[in-house]
């Protein structure tokens, strides 16, 4: 299964998808570790995969998403955008709408 197919089956496995350094535990940057907080503060159900553990999934995602840094939050198999992107949406109000609508359709 080459990298592009991992991303997809985990995308279509889970509504919400962090692509991480490390993990909502032990995150390896501040940028995660900001997004991890967001994620905890809404109460949000997600998988998370440490881009750390499978360098080929860390590179393909560059590609995949056209989005050359880390975290990536994805909803829907949607990118949502990095760090400062969900900080923004946290803080005006969006984000808790965004994964509202995952939790109401699930």
């Amino acid at each position: 299964m080459s990298a592009i197919d991992r991303i997809q089956a985990q995308l279509a496995s889970h509504p919400v998808v962090l692509y991480m350094k490390g993990t909502p535990d032990f995150p390896q940057c501040g940028f995660s570790s900001r997004v991890v907080q967001v994620l905890q503060a809404c109460n949000a159900d997600y998988a998370h995969v440490n881009i750390f553990e499978d360098p080929e999934v860390r590179e393909a995602l560059k590609e995949y998403s056209n989005w050359p840094t880390y975290p990536q939050l994805y909803i829907n198999g949607e990118l949502i955008g990095g760090c400062d992107i969900v900080i923004d949406l946290f803080n005006n109000g969006e984000l808790i709408n965004l994964l509202a609508k995952v939790t109401a359709a699930q």
